[in-house]
């Protein structure tokens, strides 16, 4: 795991192998690890950058004041790329993370040569299902209760139960148990992730108002939604696609939200095509 100093705090982050610049972007209570079969399948040729954003699983506390909106973390990925001189990389985001993507896209579009967002929130889904809506009710508490609340994710159940992961992935569970362990292990990151929570659940309208910029992204683009969503409206992916000028919208069969974990090879393969692609 590589690690960069930011402004905001130390982000880790994965860098594996070469050629056309991958960077992927996860969604809350996940880090990098939601990208690792997706990277096991690209990293022969082309270079995938996969960093850990504060969302609550990562390692790294961030210093104190840091913005963990989603316009703050939309900031801070676009210091990472200038950081790690990153030009013309094909931006990919899944879940909250395809949300930062559209921010991302929005304020700079000349940054990213070549989209994918991927069954993500959009539009008034914020926060999206019953999985999104456990989590902000969840923000309001108390570090400490915060954290007796997720203790209840050590049982799998729990875990896989439309509370949690049970909406978002068919085949992770191994995977979301790991992502739940920072918080489990290290009580400082509690209170900061119940601050993180409140900030990304703020501001209802984000998203809806954001949209709008996404016309302003003039290059290829690909929307990918999984075909047994049920977080993640197949309409807005739709209307996403409608949007960037230059999209294309694909369904994958058999996944939920999380198609990196539950399709890592359909949805490499996808990735793989668009970097493929004419157009700059």
């Amino acid at each position: 795991m590589n690690e960069i100093e930011l402004s905001t705090g130390v982000l880790q982050y994965v860098d594996s192998g070469d050629g056309p610049v991958v960077v992927l972007l996860h969604g809350l209570l996940m880090d990098a690890s939601l990208w690792d079969g997706v990277i096991a399948d690209l990293r022969s040729d082309h270079r995938c950058i996969a960093p850990t954003l504060p969302f609550g699983a990562h390692r790294r506390r961030m210093n104190d004041g840091a913005d963990l909106s989603l316009r703050g973390i939309a900031d801070l990925v676009l210091e990472f790329l200038d950081r790690l001189d990153l030009q013309d990389v094909v931006l990919v985001g899944n879940d909250t993370g395809g949300a930062v993507a559209q921010l991302v896209l929005g304020a700079e579009p000349k940054r990213v040569a070549k989209a994918v967002l991927a069954s993500c929130e959009a539009f008034d889904n914020l926060p999206p299902g019953l999985t999104g809506r456990v989590l902000a009710l969840s923000g309001q508490l108390s570090p400490r209760l915060f954290g007796a609340f997720m203790q209840q994710l050590r049982l799998k159940a729990v875990r896989r139960s439309p509370l949690a992961f049970g909406t978002l992935t068919k085949r992770g569970d191994a995977t979301t148990a790991q992502w739940i362990r920072p918080l489990l292990e290290q009580p400082e990151l509690r209170a900061e992730t119940v601050r993180m929570l409140r900030a990304v659940f703020a501001d209802r309208d984000l998203l809806t108002e954001a949209a709008a910029d996404l016309r302003r992204f003039d290059r290829p683009a690909l929307v990918v939604w999984a075909a047994d969503d049920r977080v993640m409206p197949t309409e807005h992916g739709r209307r996403l696609a409608e949007l960037l000028p230059q999209a294309n919208f694909f369904e994958v069969a058999d996944s939920y939200t999380l198609i990196p974990l539950d399709q890592p090879g359909e949805f490499a393969g996808l990735i793989r095509a668009l970097c493929a692609s004419a157009g700059r």
